[in-house]
């Protein structure tokens, strides 16, 4: 199970997390976001995949934000269609293409995005692309129908270790959870001591 934490913005708090080494760090690159991203990043560790949030950008400004922050993977969070995906595959970076779930999703959606992306990311439908601090019925993931490893996302917090070791048992590709808010004192800021504990009590399952 990977651990992927999102909307980090000020480098104390970023370099706090980085010594926690989770597999996946998130910045934002979508203006309108409370965690939005408008200056340098730290380098990380190679250990540390460098992820890149993005909302129905232009290519050129993904282009761009690869080139000067270093990324190693983009997480589309957008109406991107596959043709799109597949060209950001095309610039050497995971491609995450995250979907919106509510009380029900289509998974037959999910079908020309096969070959177009490396994850899938389920997050929860709310005001927001993402970041909205609450979760969706898992039980949905049930009907999963792909072998494509995913991302779960969602208001994930310490609450939801238990629900977590239930869905892995399931037997889905489950691939990574991602954290945002849950773990937040303000908009960007994380609490880096319960993510210590998350993140023990998520790699032992």
């Amino acid at each position: 199970m990977k651990l992927k934490v999102c909307g980090m913005r000020l480098t104390e708090n970023i370099e706090a997390l980085a010594a926690l080494t989770p597999d996946y760090m998130g910045f934002i690159f979508w203006a309108p976001s409370s965690r939005f991203v408008d200056g340098p990043t730290p380098s990380l560790s190679k250990n540390i995949k460098k992820t890149g949030v993005f909302v129905d950008a232009s290519i050129d400004y993904i282009e761009t934000i690869i080139k000067e922050h270093q990324l190693q993977a983009v997480q589309l969070h957008g109406k991107e269609a596959p043709e799109y995906c597949t060209y950001v595959q095309s610039l050497k970076v995971e491609v995450i293409k995250a979907f919106s779930i509510k009380d029900q999703f289509d998974f037959k959606i999910l079908a020309p995005y096969e070959s177009s992306c490396d994850f899938y990311l389920f997050d929860t439908k709310g005001e927001l692309p993402g970041g909205n601090g609450y979760g969706f019925d898992w039980q949905l993931l049930k009907e999963y129908p792909s072998q494509k490893p995913f991302f779960l996302s969602g208001g994930i917090g310490l609450k939801n270790i238990k629900a977590i070791r239930e869905l892995e048992k399931i037997k889905l590709p489950l691939y990574a959870i991602d954290v945002n808010s849950a773990f937040e004192s303000t908009p960007g800021v994380k609490k880096i001591d319960e993510l210590t504990q998350f993140k023990n009590e998520l790699y032992e399952l």
